[in-house]
């Protein structure tokens, strides 16, 4: 008998309950599984009702045409026909898919090339832009037109209009304002949540901070550091000096990574552009240059920024990492652009005629900029409407260094007579400290300790605006010049970096963690 399904003689036969039909089992097994039927008269079936049948050993009997030598020629014949036509036809497959393969890597080649041409051709544009609008000069027609300057005041008459006078700049886009306002409220929220991390070196672990070592960056003809900043993420430290260098500083390996060299005056500023390979400096020769590292390493001048007309004394990257702020002894502090280097903003305060910035710094959520003047004034700006929403005097002497705590309802400013904190939210000054000569101001990034930079480095514990700020270490200044001109914390204040007016960048901190290894010593 054969099977109900195949017509074959089965090998392991089952006969039906229901329908009493003969199937092969696995052929039936299967057909049940998927349908839950019989595959002849549709009744329902379960694996239940079919029953195995006990049978001799059945011999299959041979297909007629292989019973003989010329029948199993032609059968054999017929396969290997079968298998050159299959073969043929996979090869003939394999080429097609070779072609298709061939055109796709050339379209996405010359798609690769024709992107690099036209960033090539962008980056180009934008250069020549700004190079054009750095050299356009004011048209006096533009300037008694009805039109706002960056500062949001009209244009002066002209007869007002002299040499020197302000180019005009495209202003801050509504574009821009938007991404400087989703930032800050990013970074709002963000700090309501802020948490001071458990990894921050304690104030027992500050009180034993003594000098691990000390390194000569700079040239012994014309020594000095005048600016300093860190990248926290690869503990770079970088230095801006009076020899007219900046010096990237690898600490854990205590080597030079990078000298820049380009200014033709001392490095007054110098700041890291988030965890990019970006790095803004600006100088006494009028200049800010953004640097950026190439394939081989070595940082190079991408754009060198003559927009002020006079000493260029501070830079301020925003929190977006795509904007920075530059501010100068020409009574103007500029908005920048960091991709293009175009200046969107140039910025005076029409209130007064004679105001040289000295320091400048953005809040941490980026919506205020902080400015210190040799006038002895502290500005606060509306960086959306460049307006001066806040003056806080009381200093004697320059402002040479200001600073925002993290936690945004502080800032520290240095002057001449020494330090003041100052309350943002009641625009008053809470708290002072008598430090003569007082050079830089620096909260850590976490907002629980501030360094003072004098004649010596003196580190506070923060606290609120009642609580009294008890010191915890006092650094001496080892370079015998008895002026420590800029002091910066390390990650999770593990070290603090001290600049002097010799040509040694110093490291603090506790003898059990120093990981640098050994460099010259003070020459």
């Amino acid at each position: 008998m054969n099977c109900a399904i195949s017509g074959e003689v089965p090998e392991e036969p089952v006969v039906s309950k229901k329908s009493g039909l003969l199937y092969e089992k696995r052929l039936i097994q299967t057909h049940i599984s998927d349908y839950g039927k019989c595959p002849v008269t549709g009744e329902p079936h379960t694996l239940d009702d079919i029953v195995p049948i006990k049978t001799g050993k059945i011999v299959k009997p041979k297909p007629l045409h292989t019973a003989s030598i010329p029948g199993l020629l032609g059968t054999f014949q017929t396969e290997w026909d079968s298998l050159m036509l299959s073969n043929f036809a996979l090869e003939q497959q394999l080429h097609t898919a070779r072609q298709e393969l061939s055109h796709a890597l050339y379209q996405h080649d010359a798609a690769c090339r024709v992107i690099a041409r036209l960033k090539k051709e962008r980056d180009e544009s934008r250069q020549l832009l700004a190079e054009a609008e750095r050299q356009l000069p004011a048209a006096p027609e533009v300037a008694t037109s009805n039109a706002a300057l960056s500062n949001g005041k009209r244009g002066i008459d002209d007869g007002e209009q002299g040499p020197n006078a302000k180019k005009m700049r495209l202003g801050i886009s509504a574009e821009v304002i938007t991404e400087l306002t989703d930032c800050n409220a990013a970074l709002s929220q963000q700090r309501k949540k802020r948490q001071i991390p458990k990894t921050l070196a304690s104030v027992d672990a500050l009180e034993k901070f003594t000098q691990l070592s000390s390194h000569p960056l700079h040239k012994t003809n014309k020594p000095g550091i005048f600016s300093m900043d860190i990248l926290h993420s690869k503990d770079v430290i970088a230095t801006g000096g009076i020899d007219t260098t900046a010096v990237l500083f690898d600490r854990p390996s205590g080597q030079i990574l990078s000298t820049l060299i380009g200014h033709s005056k001392k490095v007054t500023s110098i700041k890291f552009v988030g965890d990019t390979d970006l790095v803004l400096t600006a100088s006494s020769d009028k200049t800010v240059r953004i640097w950026g590292c190439s394939e081989d390493g070595n940082y190079t001048s991408r754009h060198t920024l003559k927009d002020h007309s006079a000493e260029v004394r501070a830079v301020t990257v925003h929190a977006t990492n795509k904007y920075f702020v530059s501010a100068s002894l020409d009574s103007t502090w500029c908005f920048y652009d960091l991709s293009s280097g175009l200046c969107l903003a140039q910025v005076t305060d029409a209130s007064e005629n004679d105001v040289n910035y000295t320091a400048a710094a953005f809040h941490p959520d980026g919506l205020i900029l902080g400015t210190g003047t040799a006038q002895s004034i502290v500005k606060i700006w509306d960086v959306k409407s460049q307006a001066n929403v806040a003056k806080f005097g009381g200093h004697n002497g320059e402002i040479t260094s200001i600073s925002f705590s993290e936690n945004g309802y502080f800032l520290a400013t240095a002057a001449l007579d020494g330090v003041r904190l100052w309350d943002l939210r009641k625009l008053k000054n809470f708290r002072t400290f008598d430090f003569p000569d007082a050079n830089s101001v620096e909260f850590d990034h976490s907002g629980s300790y501030l360094g003072i930079a004098a004649s010596d480095i003196r580190v506070f514990q923060t606290a609120s605006v009642k609580a009294e700020w008890n010191p915890i270490k006092t650094l001496p200044d080892l370079s015998g010049t008895g002026k420590a001109t800029s002091v910066k914390f390390g990650l999770d204040s593990k070290y603090i970096a001290v600049g002097s007016m010799d040509r040694n960048l110093r490291i603090f901190g506790l003898p059990d963690d120093d990981n640098t290894e050994d460099s010259a010593q003070d020459s």
